[in-house]
């Protein structure tokens, strides 16, 4: 997980809404045209969900893998060093995204807000070298465990960044999260680690992140949020990436390579998604991640999985499902519920 996750701000328009037929009243009476293109409209919003599904399920199998390219190569070079590289190759993505998009270039890095565009861009750099430290040092299954409480420190955080109100249930799934947090740390057994700072900082630095997303599309569109994360991004890993420069070994090439085209691959198939069907609906799905990070830890760097990893881990995704089930009741309409 280390790139723009589900609540990255490449959105699409909303499927029209689809208004289902009757039962009842399909099996009784002939479908009239305009009733056989309702239901052809509903076939088809049902059918882009779907792909939105399986897309958003591949992008998460795909950072999984990314994120061991990302622990394999850190383990042997600076991490500001493949950090650096991984962005270049990503900002070169995103300037080909934006120069194909209607405007171009000028129309993506307008924006109303630009320093917090910039604190945007910056923040997640900063988030992606320390998970990658924490992946090196704590592995993937234990990071990713601790990493999911971002959506609960979003649920937190917004109150007072976005100045929303969270009622008493969601504080709640916000309080079972962090019981199941200490259930991985185990701080009363003398086995906590001081590495295991690491994924609840990115954690919290992912959730402003996420907070700084919603509070620029008050102003400026989805492409322009994208444009300048991975440019403001790789201006500030370059910064603090070139004097961590070092040669890199023939045979670590190809692994460097397949690091950029995943990061491109599972970003690609997540603009997919969000162009088929709306990001909230995905949201659970991105929960996947973690269930391919556990198998890719385990067979690959054979990481062991502890029973309180995963009672916690499994505490930690519950409570952030319940904060998505009730922000999505929340904004339903009474009857579309």
């Amino acid at each position: 997980m280390t790139a723009p996750t589900p609540s990255e701000p490449v959105t699409a328009p909303a499927p029209a809404e689809a208004l289902a037929v009757p039962a009842a009243l399909a099996a009784s009476t002939p479908l009239t045209p305009a009733a056989a293109i309702t239901t052809d409209g509903a076939q088809l919003i049902a059918d882009q969900q779907g792909r939105a599904i399986i897309l958003m399920c591949a992008a998460s199998l795909i950072f999984a893998v990314q994120d061991a390219l990302s622990r394999h190569l850190g383990s042997n070079y600076s991490t500001y060093f493949v950090v650096m590289l991984r962005y270049w190759f990503f900002a070169a993505f995103v300037v080909v995204i934006a120069a194909r998009a209607p405007g171009g270039l000028a129309a993506a890095s307008r924006s109303r807000r630009p320093f917090v565009q910039i604190t945007r861009g910056l923040l997640l750099a900063a988030e992606v070298v320390v998970m990658q430290i924490a992946f090196v040092r704590l592995g993937l299954v234990g990071t990713h465990a601790l990493f999911t409480a971002y959506p609960l420190l979003v649920v937190a955080l917004s109150g007072p960044i976005l100045g929303e109100r969270i009622g008493w249930r969601r504080w709640a799934a916000v309080a079972a999260g962090f019981a199941g947090i200490l259930i991985i740390l185990q701080p009363g057994r003398g086995v906590f680690s001081p590495s295991a700072v690491l994924p609840l900082a990115a954690a919290l630095m992912f959730a402003v992140y996420g907070l700084l997303t919603r509070l620029v599309a008050r102003d400026d569109s989805a492409q322009v949020s994208f444009f300048w994360t991975g440019i403001a991004g790789a201006i500030g890993i370059t910064i603090v990436g070139v004097p961590q420069m070092e040669p890199m070994a023939m045979r670590d090439w190809p692994w460097m390579a397949c690091l950029c085209l995943t990061a491109v691959a599972g970003h690609f198939l997540l603009i997919r998604a969000y162009d088929l069907a709306e990001a909230s609906s995905l949201q659970p799905f991105a929960y996947t991640q973690l269930v391919w990070v556990s198998i890719v830890g385990m067979v690959v760097f054979g990481e062991r999985v502890g029973l309180n990893v995963v009672a916690g881990g499994t505490i930690v995704v519950a409570a952030g499902l319940f904060t998505w089930w009730r922000a999505q009741r929340r904004s339903t309409p009474a009857p579309d519920r």
